[in-house]
């Protein structure tokens, strides 16, 4: 092909690709859930361009040359957010048989290429579950995170969106149990950046961020062990001096949780038995929960019905990361809502939890998690009202990210 008629289809090509994106797509159903004020929108007309939401309007005035998508009597929803993820991570539940098989399995067995595939189906699973977006919160290997992370932002394959954290910063050990030396030495490396003093502490978040961080995520305490305030402290200074959040993993007992407060953390992960002072300081200092609560399992609700008396912000994360024979990940991750409700949340503060709290936690305020002008048109739709019936939502009918469509079932 001539060298001048090549360049003139590119640009072409260019050109059309732009106008398609400037032009303005319409949703319309039948209402949409209206999160920040608690209330149904109907009927429900979405503005979006560009990837972004221009208005919500009720108004059958629509410019003709806009492109309609008619949901008909289907309800909108904000693209869901799971702020505790691990797409590349996966256990077997058959392995649990042998105490540390799955260690074994996950950090010297599988290689990361491998991970990268499992974390390329758990993506494509959970946005088609409806999740536009997650934060992945370590347990990725060496940075497969990233990698996941980039391959979907460059559209070589479907995902939600990705906020990587790379490898948790933990005490000597990591999460993982006791194991020889040599062991150690050479899988915790694989999965995390352990930590003893306050040099160490500031090394391992510059380590973090070098390798392309979004947030940092750091294990607080594992049974005996646990990360001081003086290292907590060194933390959250250098993430903050990069602009980045801090996620605290703090299980059982008060003072790990406390130790991570008083370091100015964004957010607690589980804090399965926190008081209710220490969530009345979480409350006043604008520091989230995020439960990570199973269906089912109910010997932790009361600390959710704590949170909410204390006006905690409580921001939905799943924590899956076992695989599950049945159903893909996202199925059993939007299964897990029912955990909420049965704590004493109504379907409002789990839609709230799933969309809003989660969105202004992981991006920050004004970005994603509503479906109000500026927002990225991240826009799921389910067939019955979920403020009436939650578990709509775990049969997602319509998903679009960033004003594209990546799925749509009748």
């Amino acid at each position: 092909m001539n060298i001048r008629i090549y360049r003139i289809l590119i640009c072409l090509i260019i050109v059309l690709d732009v106008s398609a994106q400037d032009r303005l797509t319409v949703i319309k159903a039948k209402a949409l859930v209206d999160v920040r004020n608690g209330q149904l929108i109907t009927p429900a007309i979405i503005y979006s361009r560009q990837g972004k939401i221009e208005k919500i309007d009720s108004s059958p005035n629509i410019p003709a040359d806009a492109i309609i998508i008619d949901l008909g009597a289907k309800y909108l929803l904000p693209g869901l957010v799971d702020a505790h993820s691990h797409l590349c991570h996966e256990y077997q539940y058959e392995l649990e048989k042998v105490p540390g098989a799955n260690i074994v399995t996950e950090t010297a067995i599988t290689d990361n290429a491998t991970r990268a595939l499992i974390g390329a189906r758990n993506a494509r699973d959970m946005l088609l579950a409806g999740y536009t977006t997650v934060r992945d919160l370590g347990n990725s290997g060496e940075n497969t995170d990233v990698a996941l992370r980039d391959a979907i932002s460059k559209n070589w394959l479907p995902g939600p969106r990705i906020y990587a954290a790379t490898r948790a910063l933990a005490p000597i050990g990591g999460q993982f149990s006791k194991m020889t030396a040599d062991a150690r030495k050479v899988l915790v490396p694989k999965e995390y950046i352990e930590i003893s003093g306050v040099d160490e502490a500031r090394k391992a978040v510059r380590e973090a961020i070098f390798n392309g961080a979004d947030c940092i995520k750091v294990i607080v305490n594992n049974n005996q062990l646990s990360l001081n305030q003086e290292e907590l402290t060194a933390i959250v200074q250098e993430a903050k001096a990069a602009n980045l959040k801090v996620a605290a993993h703090a299980t059982n007992g008060d003072q790990p949780a406390l130790n991570a407060i008083n370091a100015g953390v964004n957010s607690i992960e589980h804090g399965y038995t926190l008081s209710a002072p220490v969530l009345k300081l979480m409350a006043e200092k604008g520091i989230f929960l995020v439960p990570t609560d199973r269906t089912g399992v109910t010997r932790y609700q009361q600390r959710i019905k704590r949170a909410l008396e204390a006006g905690v912000k409580i921001a939905f994360g799943s924590d899956m990361y076992y695989y599950d024979a049945q159903r893909n990940r996202g199925e059993v991750t939007a299964s897990t809502y029912h955990a909420y409700t049965q704590s004493g949340m109504s379907n409002m503060q789990v839609l709230s939890s799933a969309t809003m709290i989660p969105g202004e936690l992981v991006a920050g305020p004004g970005k994603i998690g509503l479906l109000e002008p500026g927002y990225s048109a991240d826009i799921i739709a389910v067939d019955e009202d979920p403020l009436k019936k939650i578990e709509t939502v775990e049969r997602v009918v319509f998903v679009m990210k960033e004003g594209k469509v990546i799925n749509r079932r009748d």
